[in-house]
């Protein structure tokens, strides 16, 4: 079964946005996988030489093409 759900790091503990159907000592697997921006996801990921105000400018750039001003 696999399921995705938003927590939030607060003092060394994630803490779900909703309760999850697990038996309590039930051993599970974890992803962590931060949100944001796309610059925040793709910046150090791509071959980019700039800074990360650079990207974003160019991200949402409606002059670049299908993905200008859009959040990826």
């Amino acid at each position: 079964m696999g399921l995705e759900i938003e927590t939030v790091y607060e003092n060394g503990m994630l803490k779900p946005s909703q309760p999850l159907p697990l038996e309590n000592g039930q051993r599970v697997r974890l992803h962590v996988q931060k949100l944001g921006s796309a610059v925040e996801r793709f910046y150090g990921s791509l071959r980019w030489t700039g800074d990360p105000e650079e990207f974003d400018r160019w991200l949402n750039d409606p002059d670049e093409g299908i993905y200008g001003c859009h959040k990826v």
